[in-house]
């Protein structure tokens, strides 16, 4: 386990992907952004490098997908290389043919491939047919060593899960990292919209407090429009970034923008003596977790 540089800066990077060929000039400029806050770690949304497909279910949209490393990763090794940090992207990732991966890719400062995370969990609901593109990850909840600590990267439906981010933090992760496409169906009224909104970062930060740590939430923002002009999402923005009781130490709204904090490991460590939930939880006693239900 690395030894991190306390305290760290790190920054997510929201911003809106119209249906263009590239995002990389809109990416580059983005994490220039970041770097001019002094961010050591930049996140950038789930999906980044094309708009996003999932809203249809098309077997032409396989095409858009590439190998791990590739051009979406060679592209950010330069970024992070040129800046010395360390850039956590995402990749429509092709394995092998027929399996299809939701990918985040972590880059180090000398712009190596440090580690990937393949999206465990593979959200099904209307606008987002992801069990369409995506085969569900099969490795471990491991995170990636960097650096600047130990990151636990996770990517978007993936932070609804307490399960997710407590095998992280128990496999060392210092930080949380969710890149994330979600927003609201325009059908949706206010109120809806609010409660939606509201659960999203009520659960990560409740993430946060439960396992004594930061978290970086980097989602997508803008509307955009389904590839066949059947729909749209309203991407909601709000990025975020919190500390170990789940305070907010920056956010965004729903314009586009780059937020940055710094994140320090030994506030953690005091909040984990203060609080100490991996000290008091009954280990003995949760062996139904492993039961998709009790019946």
């Amino acid at each position: 386990m690395s030894h991190p540089v306390d305290p760290i800066k790190a920054a997510c990077v929201q911003q809106a992907y119209p249906p263009v060929a590239s995002h990389y000039k809109r990416i580059a400029s983005g994490i220039a952004q970041a770097v001019g806050t002094g961010a050591q770690i930049v996140v950038l949304p789930e999906l980044h490098g094309k708009p996003y497909f999932c809203q249809t279910m098309r077997t032409d949209l396989f095409e858009w997908a590439e190998s791990v490393p590739g051009p979406t990763t060679g592209f950010l090794s330069e970024q992070a290389a040129r800046y010395g940090i360390v850039v956590i992207g995402s990749v429509f990732e092709s394995r092998a043919e027929g399996i299809f991966h939701n990918t985040a890719v972590v880059l180090g400062p000398d712009g190596t491939l440090l580690g990937i995370y393949r999206k465990m969990h593979i959200p099904e609901d209307p606008g987002y047919h992801e069990k369409f593109y995506f085969t569900p990850g099969d490795g471990d909840f491991e995170p990636v060593e960097t650096p600047f600590g130990s990151l636990g990267v996770l990517v978007c439906w993936d932070q609804w899960f307490p399960e997710a981010a407590r095998l992280m933090a128990l496999k060392g992760a210092r930080v949380l990292v969710y890149p994330t496409a979600i927003g609201w169906d325009p059908q949706d009224d206010n109120e809806e919209r609010r409660r939606q909104y509201e659960a999203w970062r009520i659960i990560q930060r409740a993430h946060a407090v439960a396992n004594g740590m930061h978290i970086l939430c980097c989602n997508r923002t803008g509307q955009e429009t389904a590839t066949d002009g059947s729909g749209c999402i309203d991407f909601w923005g709000g990025s975020f970034i919190c500390g170990p009781q789940g305070e907010l130490l920056a956010q965004c709204d729903y314009d586009a923008g780059v937020i940055s904090a710094d994140l320090s490991w030994s506030r953690c460590q005091d909040v984990r003596r203060l609080w100490p939930f991996f000290r008091d939880r009954r280990i003995d006693a949760y062996a139904d977790l492993k039961l998709r239900w009790r019946e």
